[in-house]
């Protein structure tokens, strides 16, 4: 099974450190980084607004044990948003090129 990973961080440095240490590490195929996006939310009882990117990380589902641990040491966030989602839908091919990109050591 595949999946997609989004994850939202503070700054585009950031989300570049993140996704290179992803991709390098073979835990991922590949990582879109979305420069620019709003998030309002409540945090420790408070309303929130702040202005993050968006990674979408795409994978094997075994491997986002890995990849969760890997964000987690890197992120500045206490809490860091890494939420999963199978990918029901999508060419053959392109599905074969994840499998062939993402390490096997990592599954």
């Amino acid at each position: 099974m595949y999946i997609m990973v989004f994850i939202t961080v503070p700054s585009e440095q950031e989300a570049v450190k993140i996704a290179d240490v992803l991709v390098e590490s073979k835990i991922v195929a590949c990582v879109n980084i979305i420069p620019a996006v709003k998030s309002i939310f409540f945090w420790q009882g408070k309303k929130e607004v702040a202005n993050e990117c968006l990674l979408i990380a795409k994978t094997k589902s075994s491997c986002f044990d890995l990849l969760k641990d890997t964000v987690i040491k890197l992120h500045s966030y206490d809490l860091p948003e890494i939420v999963a989602m199978n990918i029901s839908e999508a060419s053959k091919e392109y599905l074969n090129w994840i499998n062939d990109t993402v390490s096997d050591s990592n599954s």
